[in-house]
């Protein structure tokens, strides 16, 4: 039996949605336990974080520890390169259009967890275990997770940031219907001759989506950007065996050398591309964030963003339920979970299944309807403004952690410390 002092929740998962989550559940007052191992191993691979993840984490505090490892994103461009024979028109969307500095910022997957599992250690109420589940047992009254180790923990709810292949989301009985996509994606880290100018350039490929994201600078490279490219498994093949000169030439001609010379700045990863839909994000004594409740290709950068969202709405029913003294793990307190999240996380899947889907298909109709819909954002204005805020900050109700928070002297985010505070002294009264 362990040691470690008993939890309110365990967090299966130490990625940067398990890690976000541990994190944001400890500072509402929850006593948590974050299990898992920490993975460095997503080569090339960053996040984007949009309006409202960046609100989720100046609510916690921990922007200013994220900033200088982050790039702005502050344009977007779409680039029809399908050779489509209508072909549709480019459309550039700007931030300051609905009155932001930048949708979002963007950072190397490695560093915001290496960043996020710092805090974590010193954050009160919330302990990390290093290891993975072997065992889960949903009991009436808690729930008792087993690790590699032999330790054994007990809980009353568990929140499941532990994947795709989700060992708690098996153990509780949820279906999920997985597919695959025939491709595979390409990510890697590149410096540049020219600078990105804070803009994220996505060229349609009849392979799918290529797409330059801005990353900071470092000392030997003063012009830096992440690439993710969806190609064919036997392209991807190939490609993997290529020296990083050859793979950084055919990059930069893929890219029509927007952004002149290009050399690879870390080493590339090839990732196979999947999607994955569950039959209900909670039940009894359990909750699926991230990519055990939702997995699609990495279009549009909904992916971390989604789960964010997933975190701060269950933070905000599980501070409520506290609040009135009700059982956190039960599947009545967890139901509108499940039903606040069903439309966002529906309409992201179908949206970017259908995006990524036309894009493979040579239809002349299909390629018409791109077209015409990518015309329609270009020349509508109005339109164009929704679609840029349902893209960074879904409409409808806006969870606590995600709603605009002024910040007092020296940029302190004086609600959310008041917030936090109240949550803890909550949580003691109630305990």
């Amino acid at each position: 039996m362990s040691s470690l002092p008993p939890a309110d929740i365990i967090v299966a998962g130490a990625g940067a949605a398990g890690l976000s989550a541990a994190i944001a559940l400890a500072d509402a007052g929850f006593q948590t336990l974050c299990i898992g191992r920490l993975d460095f191993g997503a080569h090339g691979r960053t996040v984007a974080l949009f309006e409202g993840s960046l609100r989720f984490y100046r609510a916690l505090g921990l922007w200013p520890h994220l900033t200088p490892l982050a790039a702005p994103i502050e344009t977007i461009s779409m680039i029809d390169d399908t050779g489509a024979a209508i072909r549709a028109r480019t459309v550039t969307f700007s931030a300051s259009e609905i009155g932001l500095p930048a949708f979002g910022a963007n950072i190397e997957n490695n560093a915001l967890v290496e960043a996020l599992a710092g805090i974590a250690r010193a954050r009160p109420n919330l302990t990390l275990h290093d290891g993975f589940l072997k065992d889960i047992a949903f009991e009436k009254e808690s729930v008792r997770a087993t690790a590699e180790d032999g330790s054994v923990f007990e809980a009353k709810l568990l929140v499941a940031a532990d994947g795709r292949k989700s060992l708690a989301r098996g153990k509780a009985g949820i279906g999920a219907r997985a597919w695959t996509y025939p491709q595979v994606a390409l990510t890697v880290f590149l410096a540049h001759e020219h600078p990105h100018r804070q803009i994220s350039t996505e060229f349609h490929t009849r392979s799918g989506p290529c797409t330059l994201v801005p990353l900071p600078a470092k000392a030997d490279a003063p012009h830096r950007s992440s690439l993710v490219w969806l190609m064919s498994g036997a392209d991807a093949k190939r490609r993997a065996a290529l020296a990083p000169d050859a793979l950084a030439a055919e990059i930069q001609n893929q890219v029509h050398s927007l952004l002149g010379a290009m050399r690879l700045d870390g080493q590339p990863g090839f990732f196979p591309m999947t999607g994955l839909r569950v039959s209900r994000l909670a039940g009894h004594r359990i909750a699926l964030i991230g990519e055990a409740a939702h997995v699609f290709p990495p279009l549009a950068a909904q992916g971390l963003n989604l789960s964010l969202r997933d975190t701060a709405n269950l933070v905000e029913i599980l501070e409520d339920a506290q609040m009135l003294g009700r059982d956190i793990g039960t599947a009545a307190t967890l139901a509108p979970y499940s039903v606040e999240r069903r439309s966002d996380i529906s309409v992201r899947t179908l949206g970017i299944d259908v995006l990524n889907r036309s894009l493979l298909t040579d239809l002349i109709p299909v390629d018409f309807l791109r077209s015409a819909g990518l015309l329609a954002f270009a020349m509508i204005g109005p339109l164009r403004r929704a679609i840029m805020r349902e893209g960074i900050l879904p409409h409808g109700h806006l969870p606590r952690l995600m709603q605009p928070q002024p910040s007092g002297p020296a940029g302190i985010n004086e609600p959310a410390l008041r917030r936090n505070r109240a949550s803890r002294n909550r949580s003691q009264r109630l305990t």
